[in-house]
């Protein structure tokens, strides 16, 4: 027992608690300063030149609020933890607390604690608070886009409704310069709408139409492409219904899904596209067949001059196979999955880096530990682009990628935390 009050001091305990709390406190200001500027703000510039109220555009920023606390809370552990532990030591408060006959392990519990609350926190956010704000998000959003139809009409952008995708040249107000617009018919046909001008009106519930203006319109079939129907026209109005408008453009990804519903949603896909690539792969295998069995007939039966079709339809098939499986929206919800993890228990593996550096500060530890944990912090960020960009482009472990970079801030903090704990 006497041993135990020797290692840990209850007092020193909660002393060290309020500090890095109040430290975080103060860099969770300046991370979600930084943050609500970049996400926030911006956006609602955009909405304010729509004229849209001021008090649903403050509504809009309080649904967005929980992905900048998520965001915010690691990094400002990290650095609220190095401006503690390196005030700590450059003022000798470290060397008092050692020459007491209190051991390193009397600064970090007091670390790992405060980290081990902050990444709760900051899941908590981001699991449970961004997803209610993002519902809450949509369906204000869809009432100002009712209200406002021309909140998403941007210059020389491309818009996709579903089936269809209108792409914009010129925006002036309501009114669109070379529109393109292309979609299916009722039964099937493939459509091309082009239009020199077009004005977007609402129709109410009914909901928005296009008034196009010298119009050129094309149709074919999907399987005859030879067979095909043009038009010209003076003024046609084309019509987007509201649900297409409205679901395209407040649709709920991955980001913005709880992780229980997120894993759901992984175990669906997984399983649709194990489907898919078995029906495929069925394909591929029966004409690989049917090209075997007609080159083994020899020249002298009938399937002989059916063979390079037979070989046609089976590279055809198995590029899409290929293609199927090399589909990435599969891997950017995986991707996500292990994003809901790696970035709020970044602030636990920060803990042990922030200790280390904190320990080997001799002057300024406040003003160092500050440089440093923002330094840190943009590497930190760049490694997380970096790993969610490798991952969707070449297919790399998801589970690696978002979390090789607090693997090596734990690992670097590790090594840093014995040699100056030998020291």
């Amino acid at each position: 027992m006497p041993q135990m009050q020797r290692t840990i001091s209850w007092t020193l305990y909660r002393y060290l608690v309020k500090d890095i709390l109040f430290s975080f406190f103060v860099a969770f200001l300046f991370f979600f300063f930084v943050f609500f500027v970049n996400h926030l703000l911006l956006m609602a510039r955009e909405i304010l030149t729509k004229r849209v109220p001021l008090y649903q555009v403050a509504l809009l920023v309080l649904f967005g609020l929980p992905s900048v606390i998520a965001m915010s809370a690691p990094f400002a552990s990290l650095m609220g933890t190095l401006m503690t532990v390196g005030r700590l030591s450059s003022s000798n408060e470290v060397l008092v607390m050692l020459s007491s006959g209190l051991s390193y392990r009397m600064i970090f519990v007091p670390a790992i604690s405060v980290g081990i609350f902050i990444s709760i926190l900051s899941f908590m956010a981001n699991d449970i608070l961004l997803p209610a704000g993002t519902i809450q998000f949509a369906r204000l959003y869809r009432r100002i886009l009712v209200a406002t139809p021309a909140l998403e009409l941007q210059p020389n952008s491309i818009k996709r409704f579903r089936d269809t995708v209108i792409v914009m040249g010129p925006v002036s107000g309501r009114e669109i310069e070379n529109i393109l617009i292309l979609d299916r018919t009722g039964d099937g046909q493939r459509r091309v709408i082009m239009a020199q001008y077009a004005e977007l009106r609402d129709a109410g519930r009914e909901g928005l139409s296009l008034d196009l203006s010298n119009v050129f319109v094309k149709s074919s079939r999907e399987i005859v492409r030879s067979d095909y129907d043009y038009a010209f026209s003076e003024f046609l109005r084309y019509w987007v219904p509201q649900e297409d408008f409205i679901q395209a453009l407040t649709a709920i990804g991955p980001r913005e899904m709880s992780s229980v519903d997120l894993r759901r949603e992984i175990v669906v896909r997984t399983l649709d596209q194990r489907q898919r690539l078995d029906g495929r792969y069925s394909r591929v295998l029966s004409q690989a067949l049917n090209l075997e069995n007609s080159l083994r007939m020899g020249v002298y039966d009938a399937a002989w001059n059916r063979r390079e079709n037979y070989f046609n339809v089976f590279e055809r098939e198995a590029h899409a196979a290929a293609a199927m499986r090399a589909e990435r929206s599969l891997l950017i919800y995986r991707l996500e999955f292990y994003k809901k993890f790696s970035i709020p228990f970044g602030a636990l593996s920060f803990v042990f880096l922030a200790v280390a550096l904190g320990l080997l500060a001799k002057k300024s530890g406040q003003t160092v530990g500050f440089i440093f944990g923002l330094l840190i912090s943009v590497i930190y960020w760049a490694l997380l682009l970096g790993g969610q960009t490798v991952g969707v482009r070449f297919g790399f472990s998801p589970f690696w990628s978002m979390w090789l970079p607090n693997i090596l801030a734990l690992s670097i903090g590790l090594v840093l935390c014995l040699v100056s704990t030998r020291k």
